[in-house]
């Protein structure tokens, strides 16, 4: 186990919030990890015309403000996605709102889009152009915004030309009435008013950038369809399946289960895995998936990619495993996808 790892370990003494504070902190001051050597090409992929050096990324949630977005690169991550960013700053829901469930490998978040604001999330971002790697933005809506839709249409536009990418968050549980938005009328209203802001900014920019969208793994039957074909139909170009579950599964032994919130890790790798299953079906390769939800392991992240994910994204298993994670995920997924035959990530997308 690395330096950093029994660093990561030693924070556990402290409260989650302000473990994670400080690990921030740790970043800025540049202590994180670094994965130094070139990545194994076979991890490579071309996501949504976005060339990654691996398929491998942190998930929103971890960099909320923006602050550590090369730190976390530098420790090898393929991409990664900085926010839940809303226009005006929030202090999100009173504490505490995040516990670990250190028996079940998993985390459980109230946290409501707690952040700094657009303004500051964009001078940051601006402040690296020219730097290189892969760096998306995740946009929300403030919890008392009139016009929920405005707020992600605020987003992109302020954020245009400062990200990579930019994914619409509409799965997070913790912000009243939020999820509503996956429902086929508001979900066809977002992302119509976001096509057309994209246009716009795309014919007086001359750039585009990719716009994904983040679901929950928490939909009925009928659901994942719907979503796929207003997605498909909007010209999104990736979905993210899937954020926290409000579910509480049987096989949880932490006496912090019945906290309210989305919960994370271990625990949400079997049932996101079967609805990212749904969304690769729904899809047939019109859309590119990200799997996110329980990855761990290298074996985590094949599964993922066998059941249709491009790519894939993590965060809740850095709290146990370390920041020196990644890079022991991604050793092990290559050598899963050589000892099976295959030559890229890409021949293994969907295989059965």
């Amino acid at each position: 186990m690395s330096a950093h790892d029994l660093a990561a370990r030693a924070l556990h003494v402290l409260d989650p919030e302000e473990a994670h504070g400080w690990a921030i902190r740790g970043l800025k001051w540049g202590l994180g990890p670094r994965d130094s050597g070139p990545d194994d090409p076979i991890l490579a992929v071309k996501l949504a015309g976005l060339d990654l050096p691996n398929c491998v990324g942190l998930a929103a949630g971890f960099d909320k403000n923006a602050e550590v977005p090369d730190a976390m690169l530098a420790a090898g991550f393929g991409f990664v996605e900085a926010g839940t960013v809303t226009p005006l700053a929030q202090a999100g829901n009173p504490r505490p709102r995040l516990f670990r469930l250190t028996e079940d490998q998993a985390v459980i978040n109230r946290m409501g889009f707690n952040n700094g604001g657009l303004e500051p999330f964009a001078r940051r971002l601006s402040v690296r152009q020219g730097r290189g790697g892969v760096v998306g933005a995740n946009i929300g809506a403030n919890k008392d915004a009139d016009d929920r839709i405005q707020d992600y249409v605020a987003g992109l536009t302020r954020l245009w030309g400062l990200s990579d990418y930019f994914t619409a968050n509409i799965s997070s549980p913790n912000t009243p009435g939020l999820r509503a938005l996956q429902t086929k009328a508001a979900l066809e209203e977002l992302l119509g008013r976001l096509a057309e802001a994209r246009a716009t900014l795309k014919a007086s920019s001359g750039r585009d950038y990719p716009i994904f969208l983040k679901v929950a793994p928490d939909l009925e039957d009928g659901e994942v369809e719907a979503i796929v074909e207003t997605v498909v139909g909007a010209g999104l170009d990736a979905i993210i399946v899937s954020n926290t579950t409000i579910a509480r599964p049987d096989s949880l032994r932490s006496a912090l289960a019945s906290e309210g919130g989305g919960l994370s890790g271990a625990p949400l790798l079997a049932p996101s895995t079967m609805v990212l299953e749904r969304f690769h079906a729904a899809a047939a390769g019109r859309v590119a998936l990200i799997g996110a939800g329980g990855i761990a392991d290298g074996a985590g992240a094949y599964a993922k990619i066998r059941a249709g994910a491009r790519a894939v994204q993590l965060y809740s298993a850095l709290v146990y495993g370390g920041p020196g994670l990644v890079k022991r995920i991604k050793r092990d997924l290559a050598a899963r996808l050589r000892a099976d035959g295959f030559a890229a990530v890409e021949d293994a997308v969907g295989a059965p």
